[in-house]
């Protein structure tokens, strides 16, 4: 697939990946509401929503849930932006992953599975609360 895109559109998609990374909320939702992919993803299967959430930053995580992001996808190994916000211990992306109806039983591992194998209390009971 990635043989078939150019330079150019290759270095915008990993810029915009990069976006979702570094919490760059604003330049990100301007990318989005212009007209770029909401479940955009990257060769490890990762989504915007996924990497914004693994990399703590429920701003992002949030702006994105707003513009459609599909919270049931999951990358390459099977995780969810929901196990990832739970592995981060990123409270506001948990509460808003949840509030979108992210499931806590989905993915592999899923994030109720992940806050056990890490011993993460507080998100395991963020995750019974629902």
């Amino acid at each position: 697939m990635t043989e078939d895109l150019d330079a150019a559109t290759l270095a915008f998609a990993h810029r915009m990946f990069d976006l979702a990374r570094s919490g760059s909320t604003d330049e990100l939702a301007a990318q989005l509401d212009a007209g770029l992919p909401v479940n955009l993803t990257n060769d490890k299967g990762d989504t915007l929503l996924i990497l914004a959430a693994y990399h703590a930053h429920p701003d992002t995580v949030a702006a994105l849930l707003d513009r459609g992001a599909d919270h049931t996808r999951v990358n390459d190994r099977g995780q969810t932006a929901l196990a990832a916000a739970v592995f981060r211990s990123s409270t506001d992306a948990v509460r808003a992953l949840l509030a979108a109806g992210a499931d806590p039983a989905h993915g592999t591992p899923s994030a109720v599975e992940t806050a056990q194998f890490f011993d993460l209390p507080e998100m395991a009971q963020l995750l019974r609360a629902g």
